[in-house]
C-alpha cells in the first residue's frame, strides 16, 4: 500500500533526468512501482530560495561568506514592509519556555531558519545581530518556507522494521535479494565521491537553510520542540552556542547528513561488507553487513552488545546493484541547527547507481527515512547525491580526525585556552545533553522550565 496514492513510470523518468553536470535533487530512477523507495519528491529544495537573513552567498552548500551581501526582509535593528512583529520574540525574551504558543508563528523567530539563527553573531564574517543585540537581530523573509509535506516520509511503515522487511518482500518477489560474489559485486561503486556540499543542485532540508523554524517544530514532539527552540535561543539571543566539535565531544548519527561536517566520502564495496567513510568534524564510519539478521532481543534491534553505538550498527541486502539497509541501536545526540534524535532513532537508507543516458555509472542516490517514536511525530526522509570523482588510485587518502581540545565552556562559554594555562573545569555528564546543562546553569536561571520525567534521558 502506497500512503498519498500511487505513482507513475513516466513521472519518475521526467523526475530523474541525470547530467554529466548538474543532478537534479529527486528520487532514483527505479524503472517500477516500489512499496517503500523512490517515491516522487514533490518540492525540489533546489528551486527554493534560503529563508533566513544571511550574508552566506554562492554555492550549494553557501560555504562563501561575503560581509558586503545581505540576503533578508530587513537588515539588524529594521522591521519588514508589512509585518507587524509580535511584542515579545525569540530576541527579546528572557524565558523562551513561556513562549510556548507563540512557537508556531515564523514571526517569533523573525521568520529566520534554523542555520541562519546559528549565524546571526558572525560566526566567520560580519554578523546580522546588530547593535543593540539580541534585539536588533534583522529578519529573514515570512513569505519563504520549505513544504512540510516534502520533508515527511510518504511511506505508510510505522517503524523501521516494518520498512526492511516490505522492502526485502518485494525484493524477494523479484528474485531477490542478489548474493554477490567478487566477481559481480558492484565494484564501480568503490572509490572516491565529491563533497555533498559541494555537489551541484544537492540541497535538502536538513541543513535547515530554507524551512521555517514552526515547520521544523511541527515534526517533533513535545519534548523535541522544546529542546530545538533551546538551541535556537542560545544561538540567537545568548550567543552561547555549545557545538560538541568546539570541545572534541563525540558527533551524532544525523551529523552526517549536516553541510558541513562530512566532506568527500570514500567508499569500499565487498561482498558482505560496505564501507563508507567521510570526516571533517569527525571520523564517520558506517559498516553496512550484508545479509545479516538484528538481534531482536533488547531495547532496540542490535548486532552487537545492548549498548548504544555513536553511529548505530547496519544490516542490508542487495536488489541487484541496489543497496538496501536498516540501522539502529543509535545514540542519541543533537545536530547543531538541526534536531536532535534519541536512542530509539532507526533508519531505512536505499542507495541506488545514478547513470547518464549511456549507462555510465556517475554516483549514488542516497534516500534515507528516519524514525524515532520519542523526537518524531511521524517519520521523515532525506534524498541527497554522491557524485563519484575517481578510485583510490588516484586523489589524497583519507586523512584520519584527531581532535585535540583547546576550547572549554568557560562560564558557560566556548573560550579558547592557552597551553600552560590553568582553569577550573566541571567533568560534563556526555550521556545527559551537556550542552543543555551548560545553558540551564548559566543562561536559564529564573526561567520557567516546565516540569519533565527527565529532560537529560535519551532513553
Amino acid at each position: 500500500m502506497i500512503r498519498n496514492g500511487a505513482w507513475s513510470i513516466p513521472v519518475l523518468a521526467a523526475a530523474c533526468l541525470w547530467g554529466s553536470s548538474a543532478l537534479a535533487q529527486q528520487v532514483a530512477d527505479i524503472v517500477f512501482r516500489s512499496v517503500g523507495r523512490a517515491a516522487p519528491l514533490e518540492h525540489d529544495l533546489n528551486q527554493y530560495e534560503m529563508t533566513g537573513a544571511t550574508r552566506r552567498t554562492g554555492g550549494q552548500a553557501g560555504f562563501r561568506r561575503d560581509p558586503n551581501s545581505f540576503t533578508g526582509s530587513a537588515r539588524a535593528g529594521e522591521t519588514p514592509p508589512g509585518i507587524e512583529p509580535l511584542e515579545r520574540d525569540l530576541f527579546t525574551s528572557d524565558d523562551f519556555y513561556k513562549d510556548r504558543e507563540l512557537w508556531t508563528d515564523p514571526r517569533y523567530f523573525r521568520c529566520n531558519s534554523p542555520g541562519a539563527i546559528e549565524d546571526l553573531w558572525g560566526g566567520n564574517a560580519q554578523g546580522l545581530i546588530g547593535a543593540d543585540a539580541p534585539r536588533s537581530a534583522a529578519w529573514g523573509y515570512c513569505d519563504r518556507d520549505y513544504p512540510r509535506e516534502s520533508i515527511v516520509s510518504p511511506y505508510p511503515f510505522a517503524t523501521a522494521q516494518e520498512h526492511y522487511e516490505a522492502l526485502r518482500e518485494e525484493t524477494r518477489q523479484r528474485g531477490g535479494p542478489t548474493e554477490h560474489t567478487y566477481a559481480t559485486v558492484p565494484g564501480e561503486w568503490t572509490g572516491r565521491y565529491m563533497h555533498p556540499g559541494r555537489t551541484p543542485n544537492n540541497q535538502y532540508w536538513f541543513r535547515t537553510r530554507h524551512v521555517q523554524m514552526p515547520t521544523i517544530l511541527s515534526i517533533l514532539t513535545e519534548e523535541y520542540q522544546t529542546r530545538f527552540v533551546q538551541e535556537a535561543y542560545h544561538q540567537g539571543n545568548t550567543n552561547a552556542a555549545q557545538w560538541p566539535s568546539s570541545y572534541c565531544w563525540p558527533e551524532g548519527f544525523m551529523r552526517r547528513w549536516h553541510a558541513a561536517a562530512v566532506w568527500e566520502h570514500h567508499i569500499m564495496v565487498t561482498p558482505s561488507m560496505v564501507q563508507i567513510l567521510a570526516g571533517v568534524a569527525r571520523n564517520f564510519i558506517t559498516n553496512i553487513h550484508i545479509g545479516r539478521e538484528f538481534n531482536m532481543e533488547g531495547t532496540v534491534p542490535r548486532l552487537g552488545a545492548d549498548v548504544p553505538r555513536w553511529y548505530g550498527e547496519t544490516i542490508g541486502f542487495w536488489d541487484e546493484d541496489t543497496l538496501i539497509t536498516w540501522t539502529s541501536n543509535i545514540q542519541g545526540w543533537k545536530t547543531h541547527a538541526s534536531i536532535d534524535h534519541s536512542n530509539l532513532m532507526q533508519t531505512i537508507e536505499i542507495y541506488t547507481p545514478n547513470r547518464d543516458e549511456d549507462g555510465n555509472f556517475l554516483g549514488i542516490n542516497h534516500e534515507a527515512i528516519f524514525y524515532d517514536p520519542e523526537a518524531l511525530v511521524e517519520p521523515v526522509r532525506i534524498i541527497r547525491n554522491y557524485v563519484k570523482t575517481s578510485g583510490f588510485e588516484e586523489g589524497d587518502p583519507y586523512v584520519f580526525i584527531e581532535c585535540i581540545q583547546t576550547i572549554f565552556p568557560i562560564d558557560g562559554r566556548a573560550t579558547p585556552v592557552s597551553p600552560g594555562q590553568v582553569i577550573e573545569y566541571k567533568v560534563p555528564d556526555m550521556y545527559g545533553r551537556p550542552w543543555a546543562q551548560i545553558w540551564e546553569e548559566y543562561f536559564e536561571q529564573g526561567m520557567e522550565k516546565p516540569e519533565e520525567q527527565d529532560i537529560f534521558s535519551f532513553d
